[in-house]
């Protein structure tokens, strides 16, 4: 993710890398030509930097986050924040003492189909919330898991990739209050889970199912669904989600809403339109916002607080997985920003 950063700021006018800090591989820092760091510490001693991008392994995400807090220096922290909620309850409490701002790297929040569901969503053109159903298959490379914290405590489908799902789930349907979940690692046979499922329940009454795996072939999530990534082939036809009100309907991310003309049953035929939404990908867009942060012009869209919660409810997932019961989440704060962009 490093590296992929690193690109994006290569493309923006109104970003330019001047350091790398890298305990592996001085790779990046020579190819774009500019000083390498062992360690961070160094790097924000030393480089003279006005903003820092931390894209390290999870377990090194609040311990980086709270050296760039300390040397005052403003970060896009890569989700998630923190590998545990405790973990990520202590950075909230140094982000509240401090001036220093953290923008957290939840990218999907960012794209422009999810300010556009939002938006729909929050002015009732599909009526009162029902359902959403989520998924997220394929099938990873295995020299992804090369990288040996890939496949232990602090890693796995859940915490790398269902965050980012039941994250944008908060983000456009309310706040979760119950899960229930299975996982299992059967495939890759990990420390970690490599396939998981979970139901959630949402403040407001609906109801959500996910549905997860990095060890299958198949064309479903929003990887795949985008252009955020040009590694990642893409099907533009097929929907990751389905978002159902009583009203109407949409599939994620292609707005396509379906509705019934006047008489609404399931006796009527569905009228379909596909809603507009604005140009751009998730990343560059959220390193523009990142650097209106990082100058002081705009509030990060995603709070250190705001990820805690999504990680919160993750943590209950995790936990609800190996008992085999309904938890209930605890209470978290409202989702930061407009509801318009």
């Amino acid at each position: 993710m490093g590296t992929k950063h690193a690109e994006y700021v290569a493309r923006e006018q109104d970003a330019t890398v001047v350091a790398v800090a890298d305990p592996f591989s001085r790779t990046l820092a020579g190819k774009l030509g500019v000083p390498h760091f062992d360690s961070y510490h160094d790097l924000l001693a030393a480089s003279g930097a006005e903003a820092v991008i931390i894209a390290n392994p999870n377990s090194a995400h609040v311990e980086t986050t709270l050296a760039a807090i300390e040397a005052g220096i403003p970060a896009l922290l890569e989700k998630p924040v923190a590998v545990t909620a405790a973990e990520a309850a202590h950075l909230v409490a140094a982000v509240r003492d401090s001036d220093t701002v953290v923008l957290v790297g939840h990218h999907r929040r960012h794209h422009p189909a999810v300010s556009k569901a939002r938006n729909l969503i929050a002015s009732g053109v599909i009526g009162r919330l029902v359902a959403v159903n989520g998924m997220w298959l394929t099938k990873k490379s295995d020299d992804y898991f090369e990288q040996r914290w890939r496949r232990e405590t602090g890693a796995g489908v859940m915490l790398i990739n269902l965050v980012h799902d039941l994250d944008l789930a908060r983000y456009l349907c309310g706040e979760i209050t119950t899960v229930q979940a299975v996982s299992s690692n059967a495939l890759r046979g990990f420390e970690v889970e490599d396939t998981a499922a979970v139901i959630v329940g949402f403040d407001n009454g609906a109801i959500g199912t996910f549905i997860l795996s990095d060890s299958a072939v198949a064309p479903w999530g929003w990887d795949q669904a985008t252009q955020d990534d040009p590694q990642f082939p893409c099907n533009p036809d097929i929907p990751a989600w389905s978002i159902a009100g009583t009203t109407g309907s949409l599939t994620f991310p292609q707005l396509a809403r379906f509705y019934h003309q006047g008489e609404s049953d399931w006796y009527q035929p569905l009228s379909r339109r596909y809603e507009s939404t604005d140009a751009g990908d998730s990343y560059t867009r959220q390193l523009q916002h990142f650097i209106a942060v990082a100058r002081g012009d705009a509030a990060p869209l995603v709070t250190v607080e705001d990820a805690a919660a999504s990680l919160t409810v993750i943590e209950v997932a995790q936990r609800a997985a190996k008992c085999g019961h309904r938890l209930d989440v605890p209470m978290v704060s409202a989702p930061t920003g407009k509801t318009t962009e």
